[in-house]
Parts: structure tokens; sequence; C-alpha cells
């Protein structure tokens, strides 16, 4: 099967039906700050086709941007190639422009992807700066992070943001 994307009127039409159940592939963190109503958590790095429920409804996953959701369908893809499932376009962020509830659970945490930016931009930045004024080895430093977002561009796999998924405050 392939994977498909779908928008988020289709996605609250399904809901609204029963037609559809619902995973959100992204940190407990950020589904704690915020939420589709009824969305069962699995997180992308864990998630295997043994998580899924089988009701007999169409197979969602989202995430905060489409993404994870995306890399997430491949995943269960990969493990069953006659499993159909769907990942809504443009991630929990869709379903907010496009007017839709959401529920919190109290957490106040940043999406792990804005995490992943505020490390590597404070961290090139300082690295940087030691580098122009105590000492040009620390270039290197900054040379490795921007590595790993080279990395994380090509290969869709980002070792910062598995590390910062593990974090307490993320749990």
């Amino acid at each position: 099967m392939t994977i498909k994307n779908i928008d988020a009127p289709t996605l609250k039409k399904w809901l609204d039906n029963q037609e559809a159940v619902l995973i959100d592939v992204r940190e407990p963190a950020e589904h704690k700050t915020a939420n589709i109503p009824d969305s069962i958590l699995k997180p992308s790095g864990s998630i295997c086709c043994g998580d899924i429920p089988d009701l007999g409804k169409k197979i969602v996953l989202h995430c905060q941007k489409g993404m994870r959701g995306n890399s997430a369908c491949q995943k269960l893809v990969g493990e069953n190639s006659d499993l159909e499932v769907y990942n809504l376009e443009g991630g929990i962020e869709a379903w907010q422009q496009a007017g839709f509830p959401t529920g919190t659970h109290g957490g106040k945490t940043l999406p792990l992807d804005r995490q992943v930016q505020l490390t590597i931009g404070s961290s090139v930045l300082l690295f940087s700066l030691l580098a122009y004024f105590v000492n040009p080895i620390f270039s290197l430093a900054a040379a490795f992070f921007g590595a790993g977002l080279v990395n994380a561009g090509l290969t869709g796999w980002c070792g910062l943001a598995k590390l910062m998924a593990k974090m307490p405050w993320n749990r």
C-alpha cells in the first residue's frame, strides 16, 4: 500500500463519522501541550504495527507539522506492506489553523522541533563567539552542529531530536 496524505477537514469528517482512528506520533510532552481529542499517543520512535488497534477503521497518523507522521507511516508500511495508513498533512498545526478544537493535559513544553532549533542555534552562536574571541578551535564544534543539520536534512534522522525526546521535560 501507499501512504496517503489527507487534510484536516477530511480528518474531521472521518472522526465525526467514527470512520478513523487517530494516532499522535509526537512525544508525550508535546501531546500534553496540545492534542486532537480522542487521539492515541504512540511516539514515532517506538511505534510499530502491534501498536495499531484493529478497529476496522482508517488509520491516520499525525505529528506537529506532518514530517514525523509521514516517517511513522513509512515505518508501519515497511513492517506491513498491506497496511493502509494516512498522514495528516501539516499535522496538528494544520488542524488548529482549520479552526478545529484541541485539548491539553496541562503541559507547557515547546514542541520538539523548536527545542532542537533553539539548542542548535544557541550552540552555533556560542561556539562561533568562542572561536572568534577565545580560540579558533571552537569553530569545529559549530561545524559539528552544522554537519548534524545537513545529515538531518538529507536523511530525515536527527540524533539531537532523539536525544532531546528522552529528556525528563519531554516525558
